[in-house]
């Protein structure tokens, strides 16, 4: 039943509405693009002073390790594998922090749990 005043109102509100999926079509499509691409990109960090130097992708895999030979001490394995450990999380941290940056800039800050 149309009520006076109110007719055609309904139009107005789908084309709204398909106007609104459009336009989250079009952030979803540029989200994932984006993402591809900050996958493919790296990020490198180090730690202690840069005896143990680490590549990490944006897929948060670790692409490359260096470890200085003088860092490299038999006696004492566990301080090099906690410099191993630090680059690591560092590196995978960085490479979250690139990811949210650049998708950051598509949703305009919105922060969508979940989404990346």
């Amino acid at each position: 039943m149309a009520y006076k005043g109110f007719k055609g109102a309904g139009m107005n509100q789908k084309q709204n509405m398909n106007s609104v999926i459009k336009q989250a079509q079009k952030m979803q499509e540029e989200m994932e693009r984006v993402q591809k691409e900050t996958e493919e990109q790296t990020v490198e960090a180090a730690a202690g002073g840069g005896a143990v130097k680490v590549v990490v992708s944006g897929k948060k895999e670790l692409v490359s390790i260096k470890i200085d030979p003088d860092a490299v001490d038999p006696d004492d394995v566990e301080t090099l594998e906690d410099l191993i450990m630090a680059a690591v999380n560092e590196g995978v941290t960085k490479a979250d922090e690139m990811m949210s940056e650049k998708m950051g800039a598509i949703t305009g800050g919105l922060n969508i749990p979940g989404l990346f």
